[in-house]
């Protein structure tokens, strides 16, 4: 039988010149140790925290960054340098990188601005004495949206074994690549609105000139059958009488040449007209669907705002205000049973109680009077809920004079994003 290869996990590597300047960068196998085997071997990993340079340097780009902004890296290397002001974000990760995995002065001063950024997660992590307890902070980091304050503190804890740092490793490498997927696609989708309104506006103008240039050249038409008609009568008035029989039979040709002229105008004129109104009726809908969807992207745009806002480390002084919502009861009528937990826990980090009704499903209708006169405000999703539901709670709202705020989906941007205007009313 032939043996399957067995095939390592790849990280990216930093090559970096003679003179400190990031060169390029290749995928390699990940080390067997990831944390160095001096620690261990005297007994030193259980008293302290790992330092940044004692890790693998295969770990140094994603701790650097994940766990650093841009800003916040330059001020890093600004205190052991100049740093030119054209110097690109890419050229300084690359400084970063290779200062981690310096033992000296540099590396220290990096180490401690990560731990001074992450001080909150860190002593959130002091409390695990074991693998498990770490994993299990590590699981809450993720769920409250602390990702880089998570990823710094578990890295370093004196219980992380090789496996867990490898784990933790992985999922932040792939949280890398759905958060550059979910920017690619909004450029994408940004961008196609944008061509999309182009295209109609062209459309637009494109109709507007083949309508006016229809319109003036049947008013031409009609000012040159006046005045031939006005020219035959004068000619024939001068013409003196004529035998009745011949006249009678011109006017009789004229009468019938202007009556086809006129009844051909005519139906050019309703053929116009109709047209028209088509044309005016598809832009009405086209303007629709461009409203719909502008009013769709300001939507999402709000909504990724509001979970940037979210999963941005907070700071000592962020978490020692009080909430904003403390006092507040929202109610949450409809949506799908399996986010209600996370939606539950999104409203209590903000202070808020956080009651549901499921439009009837399995609730008696007849509990939503009740929940209304309870909550402060109302919200349900458009896409997930009964109308009869929706019904009974804006009679509901309007007789006890509760707020009620549909939600654009049943999806956790929405609800967060309902959370965070809730939170500047309330501010």
């Amino acid at each position: 039988m032939t043996a399957i290869p067995r095939f390592e996990p790849l990280a990216v590597r930093v090559d970096n010149g003679a003179g400190g300047g990031l060169r390029g960068m290749r995928l390699s196998p990940l080390p067997p140790r990831m944390i160095v085997a001096e620690l261990e071997e005297l007994g030193d990993r259980r008293s302290r925290r790992t330092k940044v340079w004692e890790l693998s340097h295969h770990l140094h780009c994603s701790i650097v960054g994940t766990c650093l902004s841009t800003g916040e890296l330059r001020q890093v290397l600004a205190k052991l340098g100049p740093v030119a002001d054209d110097c690109s974000e890419h050229e300084l990760h690359g400084r970063g990188v290779t200062l981690a995995s310096q033992r000296d002065g540099a590396a220290k001063l990096l180490h401690k601005a990560l731990d001074r950024k992450h001080r909150n997660a860190v002593t959130r992590f002091d409390k695990a004495g074991t693998v498990e307890e770490v994993r299990a902070e590590w699981r809450e980091a993720v769920k409250r949206g602390d990702v880089p304050g998570g990823y710094w503190a578990a890295m370093t804890h004196p219980a992380a074994s090789d496996a867990l740092v490898r784990e933790i490793f992985g999922e932040v490498h792939m949280l890398s690549h759905l958060v550059g997927a979910a920017n690619r696609a909004d450029i994408r989708k940004l961008a196609d609105l944008e061509a999309e309104n182009d295209r109609l506006h062209t459309k637009l103008a494109r109709q507007q000139e083949q309508l006016r240039d229809g319109i003036v050249r049947r008013d031409a038409r009609i000012q040159e059958l006046n005045d031939l008609l006005a020219r035959r009568i004068g000619e024939e008035a001068l013409a003196g009488e004529p035998d009745d029989a011949s006249e009678l039979a011109a006017l009789e040709g004229l009468v019938a040449s202007l009556e086809h002229r006129a009844r051909s105008e005519s139906n050019r004129r309703i053929a116009v007209e109709e047209r028209l109104a088509r044309v005016s009726r598809e832009l009405a809908r086209e303007r629709e669907q461009y409203t719909a969807a502008r009013r769709d992207e300001a939507a999402l745009r709000q909504e990724l705002e509001a979970i940037e806002a979210k999963l941005a480390p907070q700071t000592v002084e962020s978490e020692e205000a009080p909430d904003s919502l403390v006092g507040i009861s929202v109610l949450y009528v409809g949506g799908r049973i399996d986010r209600l937990g996370h939606l539950r826990a999104l409203s209590e980090q903000r202070g808020a109680t956080f009651l549901h009704h499921d439009g009837g499903v399995e609730d008696r209708s007849g509990l939503l009077a009740g929940l209304v006169s309870r909550a402060d405000v109302v919200v349900f999703p458009v896409d997930c809920v009964s109308h009869e539901a929706v019904t009974i709670l804006k009679r509901l709202c309007r007789l006890t004079g509760k707020g009620y705020v549909p939600l654009r989906s049943s999806g956790t941007g929405s609800f967060v994003s309902a959370l965070a205007r809730m939170t500047s009313a309330v501010a």
